[in-house]
C-alpha cells in the first residue's frame, strides 16, 4: 500500500470513528466505554496519518539530471515530470481529509460538556411564590391577619407548595408604627404582617429564632441576628445581606396573599455575588 493511501485510509477512520461518537452520544444514550473506544480510534487514526504524512511524504531525494537545451522537447518533459501534478492533487486531497478529520475530532471533544449536568437557568434566583400565591401554613390553610397575635411567629409556604424548601418564609405580625421600612416596601406589609425568607443569608440555614423584646431574628448556626423591624438587616454574625422580604397583600376575602416571588435571591450571598478587581 502507497504512502498516500495508508494516510487517505488512517484519516478516513478517524472521520467515521469522529461521526459515530454524537450518534452513540444521542442516538444511543451513551455508553462511556464504546466512546472512549471510538475516541481513541479516531485520535489514533488521525495520528497515524501525521506520522506516515512526516515519514514518507516528506522525504526529499537529492536527483542529479543532465541538463538540456532551452526550449527543447527533452527540458519540456523534465519540467513536467518535476511539477509532478498528480501527486499535487492527491496531497490536496490528503490535505482536506486531514482537515475534516481534525476538524471532527475537535467538535466531538465537545461532547463531555453536555455531560456536565443541566444549566440552572434562573432556579437560583425563583422560588415558588407568584403574584397571588396565598400564604398557607404547614397545615394548607390560607392565613388573615386577624389570626396571628402580635410578635407571633410562623413558618408558612405558597398555597399548593407547603415544604418547598426555597419558599419557606418567617410571617410575623408587628404594630405597623414600629416598622421602619423602607419607602417602597411599606406596602409590603399589610396590617403590619411582614414576611421573610427562612434561609439564612449566610450559609443557608434555617432562620427559627424570634426574640420578640428586641424584635430580632437569630440563626442558631453562626449566629447571624436580623433586624425584624427595619427590613431584616443583619446587625450581628457574619451575615452580611438582610434576609429577603416576601411582598404581601390582602386578596378580596382577607388572605395574605403574595404580590409577587422575593425580589432578590434568597439563601447564601456567594449565589449572587459578582467579581470586582481588588485595589493594589
Amino acid at each position: 500500500m502507497t504512502a498516500e493511501r495508508s494516510i487517505a485510509v488512517s484519516l478516513i477512520v478517524s472521520i467515521l470513528a469522529s461521526l459515530a461518537l454524537p450518534v452513540v452520544y444521542v442516538l444511543v444514550g451513551g455508553n462511556p466505554q464504546l466512546e472512549g473506544i471510538l475516541l481513541a480510534v479516531a485520535l489514533g487514526g488521525l495520528g497515524l496519518a501525521i506520522v506516515i504524512w512526516a515519514i514518507r511524504l516528506f522525504e526529499a531525494p537529492v536527483e542529479e539530471e543532465p541538463r538540456h537545451e532551452f526550449g527543447s522537447t527533452a527540458a519540456v518533459e523534465a519540467t513536467a515530470d518535476a511539477l509532478d501534478l498528480g501527486s499535487i492533487t492527491r496531497r490536496r486531497f490528503l490535505g482536506s481529509l486531514l482537515a475534516g478529520a481534525g476538524g471532527l475530532l475537535a467538535a466531538a471533544l465537545v461532547l463531555p460538556a453536555f455531560s456536565l449536568g443541566p444549566h440552572p437557568t434562573r432556579q437560583l434566583f425563583e422560588t415558588a411564590w407568584r403574584k397571588g400565591s396565598r400564604v398557607v401554613g404547614s397545615d394548607g390553610r390560607p392565613i388573615r391577619p386577624d389570626q396571628l397575635a402580635t410578635d407571633a411567629v410562623q413558618t408558612v409556604f405558597p398555597e399548593g407548595n407547603v415544604g418547598h424548601a426555597d419558599s419557606q418564609t418567617l410571617l410575623i405580625k408587628l404594630r405597623p408604627e414600629d416598622l421602619q421600612l423602607a419607602a417602597e416596601r411599606q406596602a409590603w406589609a399589610p396590617q403590619g404582617v411582614v414576611g421573610y425568607s427562612k434561609i439564612c443569608t449566610h450559609a443557608g440555614c434555617p432562620v427559627g429564632l424570634y426574640r420578640a423584646e428586641d424584635h430580632s431574628l437569630l440563626c442558631p448556626c453562626h449566629q447571624s441576628t436580623f433586624d425584624v423591624l427595619r427590613g431584616a438587616v443583619p446587625t450581628f454574625g457574619p451575615a452580611a445581606r438582610p434576609l429577603p422580604q416576601l411582598p404581601l397583600e390582602l386578596d378580596a376575602e382577607g388572605y395574605l396573599v403574595a404580590r409577587s416571588d422575593y425580589t432578590e435571591p434568597v439563601g447564601p450571598s456567594f449565589w449572587n455575588m459578582t467579581h470586582t478587581e481588588m485595589p493594589d
